[in-house]
């Protein structure tokens, strides 16, 4: 099971995912920030780092590559596995995503049945993946 830290600001795609891991019968244990400052808030609590960060670029307050920066530049939070969810196709983007430290870049898909498969691949990685647990 993994302990997964999904921030995106969009209701529809909270929506998605979180049908995406009842179908799939995942037993991960979703937390859900709207934003990158909530998922900081979040990070700096006294609740248990995640396993996997989900994160969406395009957000209000705090895009997704500040949150990044501030993420990799925390000497603990910096090993957290983020892997960025988002419409984004900008090549800018994924070389920044890249250059500042993510472990994977993943285009959401139009069609809900692509989406499924694509997080159900993402899910199977990092389960099976030897992770840094805090």
């Amino acid at each position: 099971m993994l302990n997964v830290l999904f921030i995106e600001d969009d209701a529809i795609e909270t929506m998605k995912l979180n049908r995406t891991v009842s179908k799939l019968q995942l037993k991960h244990k979703i937390t859900e920030a709207k934003n990158g400052e909530e998922g900081l808030d979040f990070l700096k609590s006294d609740e248990v780092l995640p396993d996997i960060i989900l994160l969406d670029l395009n957000m209000p307050k705090m895009s997704g590559i500040e949150f990044l920066e501030i993420l990799k530049a925390d000497p603990v939070l910096k090993y957290l596995p983020t892997i960025v969810l988002t419409t984004s196709e900008n090549r800018a983007d994924l070389l920044e995503c890249y250059r500042i430290g993510i472990a994977g870049y993943v285009i959401k898909p139009l069609k809900y049945e692509d989406y499924e498969k694509k997080l159900e691949s993402v899910f199977t990685y990092w389960d099976n993946n030897e992770l840094v647990k805090a």
